[in-house]
């Protein structure tokens, strides 16, 4: 993880067309405004999580698998 430190009005810019900026700070909360493209999803963490939840549901576990072992054989010499 980068951890990256800002003050107010002071920004960050990710692959030239994200830029993220310090609005306010009050207390232990920071506002940030984000500028995107239309096509780049930003989504709070929370919200993010339940989103790919509702993608990709827990799977269902398998049954444990049946072992057979053959049946014993007797030789006759």
């Amino acid at each position: 993880m980068l951890v990256l430190s800002r003050k107010k009005n002071e920004s960050i810019v990710i692959n030239n067309d994200i830029t993220i900026t310090i609005v306010e700070i009050r207390g232990d909360k920071v506002r940030l405004g984000i500028v995107a493209p239309k096509e780049v999803p930003v989504h709070r963490q929370e919200v993010f999580d339940i989103i790919n939840a509702n993608r990709h549901p827990e799977p269902i576990s398998a049954p444990a698998p049946v072992i057979v072992k053959p049946a014993e054989t007797t030789e006759r010499v």
